[in-house]
């Protein structure tokens, strides 16, 4: 891993030497693996230290969704767009490492959701970060795909298809297979939302997974947008619709992340060149985020009970009411 990684460096940056330090894996999913590491850099294009980010597929020849390299070409994009996010710099060569892999800079701060609502430290992050989420969101939105054919790879709608329907028919799969009780709630909002489904003619490239939890912020607020693994084209509404899911408050009392009322987002996103807002097409996507998260928690039970004892699985396997009575609030006010 070690002298891959330098190889690599020296190979992307003309390095005479690099010398690499504090190698460690960081936690995460089986989706991939994510290393932190030091560099000093000698020569080259780079010279000088380098506080970096590597990540790779897990395993050589099962590359995952989206694939490291199409996750490197996405967060180019939206780095040249002027979305905060980390800079990539180099993406890398099946020769050295035998699996797809990039290295990005590495940016200090926090991710704990929980942390950025309750901890005094963060009390002018929290007044700075929803016109700072609105701004990231609406330079993402605005990308020129394009400039970027790599982009072409991300998964997006049937044509003629509207954008949530494969994520309507996927979840609504996922529910019939794993629950063993009638959930009456999920039901009417499947139905609801089935009979409200609208076609999009403009592809536009969405983060998909656009919420507290994979953003990096400090005391100064937003620092970078994080986990790409769900960019596709779709509805940018969706992304707006996924950031107020009241499961990605953390306990905040403001709809957005938390800690923002929702018309001052909109303005700002507006302000920065995002799209029109269309408030019903947004509480459409709030539902179905709702929805969506509701049926994870029943698949994570059924996991649970099918043999994986991971207690985290436990733990959300038991929370569908608590999205259900979120349901039935915006079933009624819709």
């Amino acid at each position: 891993m070690n002298s891959g990684l330098i190889a690599l460096i020296q190979r992307k940056t003309g390095a005479r030497a690099v010398e690499v330090a504090k190698l460690a894996r960081l936690s995460g999913g089986a989706s991939r693996e994510t290393w932190a590491f030091d560099a000093t850099i000698e020569g080259g294009t780079h010279a000088g230290a380098l506080e970096g980010i590597f990540r790779a597929d897990p395993v050589k020849g099962w590359p995952t969704s989206p694939g490291r390299t199409l996750e490197f070409h996405t967060i180019r994009a939206a780095f040249e767009a002027g979305a905060l996010v980390p800079e990539p710099l180099w993406d890398g060569d099946d020769d050295l490492f035998g699996l797809k892999c990039f290295v990005m800079r590495r940016i200090p701060g926090e991710t704990l959701g929980g942390r950025l609502i309750r901890g005094p430290q963060y009390e002018k992050a929290r007044e700075l970060l929803p016109v700072q989420l609105a701004q990231t969101l609406a330079r993402i939105h605005r990308i020129d795909h394009s400039r970027y054919p790599e982009l072409n790879g991300l998964p997006h709608p049937a044509p003629g298809d509207p954008p949530a329907k494969l994520e309507i028919d996927t979840y609504e799969e996922n529910m019939r297979k794993d629950s063993e009780e009638p959930h009456a709630v999920f039901e009417l909002a499947l139905r609801f939302l089935k009979e409200r489904m609208a076609p999009l003619d403009e592809q536009i490239m969405v983060h998909g997974d656009y919420r507290l939890g994979n953003i990096i912020f400090g005391e100064d607020g937003l620092r970078a947008v994080i986990d790409w693994e769900l960019a596709h084209f779709g509805d940018p509404m969706e992304d707006i619709g996924w950031l107020m899911v009241r499961s990605w408050r953390f306990g905040g009392g403001k709809p957005i992340a938390g800690i923002g009322e929702r018309e001052p987002f909109f303005e700002a996103y507006e302000a920065a060149g995002g799209f029109p807002v269309d408030r019903e097409r947004v509480r459409f996507w709030e539902m179905l985020g709702n929805l969506k998260w509701g049926i994870i928690t029943i698949m994570q039970g059924a996991s649970y009970l099918r043999g994986n004892k991971s207690v985290e699985h436990a733990m959300i396997g038991r929370r569908p009411a608590e999205t259900e009575w979120e349901l039935l609030k915006l079933l009624e006010g819709a």
